[in-house]
């Protein structure tokens, strides 16, 4: 039994990004939707084909491979099978097409795909309806709440109650990362966590034991990842095995019917961490509920990153967001069906936030020798402040 995207949701979504383009470009007419991930948004499966969304017709979903496999799992109202983008320009044939501006995911299409679209849809001008999905997507409805919360219960289950009794002296990383994805599996995870970052690949995260998860990686985040090695920099080191003493770190991805949560947990192994660690790491727990607590519909990213930039001493942001000179420049982001989402906590963010949008807050400090403290959870934007839907632990967990 699929459990397919209700039709009123597919509709409401629809409905929105509509009117997000007539803010946007009052002039639109067609935008071409060929990002599987935007496929899905819009009508609940991600197939080989485009969407083409005519500003005043229906919708139409051509689909190449797979049509039965669409028809299956999708509530949208028209999809139509097609072997070439010529079947699909013959069965749309727009009137008046020729000349206009068509606005499409620049994102994710290829130069070579866009030259086989645009060999049979003659659109003379091409724009990009990236921000407009992105608006649209930022603001989560009940039915996406519902499963985003449900990826946060397992997210909690697993780094909090479970991932603690698979450590053990000589594991390795890559073995740790193993058990997780076992473990995140069975209590119910989809098996793969998804960015929108461009040519990025990654399995669930970044997992370090000690200074490995301040190693340096392309990866735009404040931790790094040795991984297998550089012709896989995922999962974790193979060689690296964990001894007494270690800062276990983990900063996963869960994702549950599409949607993502992101989660940071650290564990101390065999013994305590120095004191002046433990007390860096208070402080990005601090910082973490302050900026939750600024989570509310109205407030301004970028401002709030200000804000928090501005009350930090100089000693402290040597190595805030990373570690020397690989320190990245916000404090959280958008997630929902990507971990790297709008809106996102840096300078240049000026549009106010909206209830029921989601997002991650991640303050965290490398520190020599030791590794990356710090934590990360994902929260909601309501009237009250961030509701966090991934687990209240404030990382250091004790295993010994």
């Amino acid at each position: 039994m699929q459990d397919n995207v209700p039709s009123s949701e597919l509709e409401s979504r629809m409905s929105n990004f509509r009117l997000k383009m007539d803010e946007k470009h009052e002039n639109w007419k067609y935008a071409a939707i060929f990002g599987k991930i935007n496929q899905y948004y819009f009508t609940g499966t991600m197939q080989d084909g485009v969407l083409i969304i005519p500003r005043d017709e229906s919708a139409v979903f051509f689909v190449r491979s797979s049509y039965s496999r669409a028809v299956h799992e999708s509530e949208f109202k028209d999809i139509r099978q097609i072997n070439s983008f010529r079947d699909a320009a013959t069965l749309f044939s727009p009137a008046g097409i020729d000349g206009e501006t068509v606005f499409l995911d620049s994102e994710v299409i290829s130069y070579a795909h866009l030259q086989r679209f645009l060999k049979y849809f003659k659109f003379k001008n091409i724009a990009s309806v990236d921000s407009a999905i992105a608006d649209t997507r930022s603001v989560k409805s009940e039915y996406e709440l519902g499963l985003m919360i449900k990826s946060g219960e397992i997210h909690r289950t697993v780094t909090e109650d479970i991932a603690p009794d698979m450590l053990y002296e000589g594991i390795t990383e890559a073995e740790f990362g193993t058990e997780l994805f076992k473990a995140l599996i069975s209590e119910g995870h989809q098996g793969i966590v998804r960015f929108g970052m461009f040519d990025n690949e990654i399995v669930m995260g970044h997992i370090g034991f000690g200074e490995n998860s301040i190693y340096a990686s392309y990866f735009n985040g404040a931790s790094g990842n040795c991984g297998i090695g550089p012709y896989a920099p995922v999962l974790g080191s193979s060689k690296r095995k964990l001894k007494k003493g270690d800062l276990v770190y983990l900063d996963i991805g869960c994702g549950y019917h599409g949607y993502q949560t992101d989660k940071t947990m650290t564990y101390m192994y065999g013994k305590s961490l120095s004191e002046s660690a433990i007390e860096i790491h208070n402080r990005c727990v601090d910082i973490q509920n302050e900026i939750s607590s600024m989570l509310k519909p109205g407030n301004i990213p970028s401002q709030i990153y200000n804000d928090i930039i501005n009350s930090l001493d100089d000693d402290f942001k040597k190595n805030f967001m990373g570690y020397k000179n690989r320190k990245v420049k916000f404090l959280g982001h958008g997630i929902g069906l990507l971990i790297d989402e709008m809106p996102v906590i840096a300078k240049g963010f000026d549009e106010p936030l909206k209830e029921n949008m989601t997002i991650a807050i991640e303050p965290k400090q490398g520190i020599r020798g030791i590794g990356m403290v710090g934590i990360e959870n994902t929260f909601i934007v309501t009237g009250c402040g961030g509701r966090c839907i991934t687990g209240d632990n404030q990382g250091l967990l004790p295993v010994w």
